[in-house]
């Protein structure tokens, strides 16, 4: 039995928006925005939005999927048998092109048909595409000639509405100084603000205590434990 103090708590999921209208927009990803935000005016059918983990990729390829009807797939899932659905489409998203094990020919076939004006392909990774390993020359050169837009790492502006943005879809009321607080002292990375944001709401359920600048440097060291274990 738990003491008085404290409470079971479970990681129920929380809404998070994801709309056009909830993605913050600073120098660190207007050029990625610009690009979405063209759509269907883009320099080729083919492109590509590149950034660590966490700055905002999936977010922005919800938003062109809502404007294009596109069809969203895991690069790791691209494979001969689903080519037929896929060529169908007008209007393609392959996600994390540098994570896992892909199928270069199925993946080639797909470039060339949005080359030939057929589909429009947007692709997501971490690394730039002309510096992923590729064993297939033809697709080797159609990803070093893709046109790419690179989303960095959030900016202090940044950082500081994404916080907000994150209480405030786990409906947390936060004080100013709780947000200027991880502003200064954790790693500026989106990654960490949605780890510290989720962090903090489990210690404040689970203890019954408010969101001071305080707990929030103990949901960091938290954090900082754990990624050392």
């Amino acid at each position: 039995m738990g003491s008085a103090s404290t409470q079971l708590t479970f990681d129920l999921p929380h809404l998070a928006a994801t709309g056009a209208e909830d993605f913050m927009v600073s120098a660190a990803n207007r050029a990625a925005s610009d690009l979405v935000e063209c759509w269907p005016d883009w320099p080729t059918n083919a492109v590509a939005l590149s950034g660590p983990a966490g700055v905002g990729k999936s977010h922005l390829v919800d938003i062109w999927l809502h404007r294009s009807g596109a069809v969203r797939v895991a690069a790791s899932e691209v494979n001969e048998s689903m080519m037929s659905q896929l060529l169908e489409a007008s209007a393609v998203a392959v996600e994390d092109l540098d994570c896992g094990t892909i199928d270069e020919k199925a993946l080639f076939h797909l470039f060339n048909h949005a080359r030939t004006g057929r589909t429009y392909l947007l692709v997501t990774l971490k690394c730039e595409p002309g510096d992923l390993e590729i064993a297939l020359p033809d697709l080797r050169s159609r990803l070093r000639a893709m046109p790419s837009v690179r989303i960095e790492r959030p900016d202090e502006a940044l950082l500081h509405v994404l916080l907000v943005k994150l209480f405030a879809d786990r409906q947390l009321n936060i004080e100013p100084s709780v947000i200027k607080y991880l502003s200064t002292h954790m790693e500026r990375s989106a990654e960490v603000a949605v780890r510290a944001v989720a962090e903090i709401d489990r210690i404040a359920l689970a203890t019954h205590r408010k969101a001071t600048p305080a707990l929030a440097g103990q949901a960091l060291r938290n954090l900082s434990h754990a990624k050392l274990d």
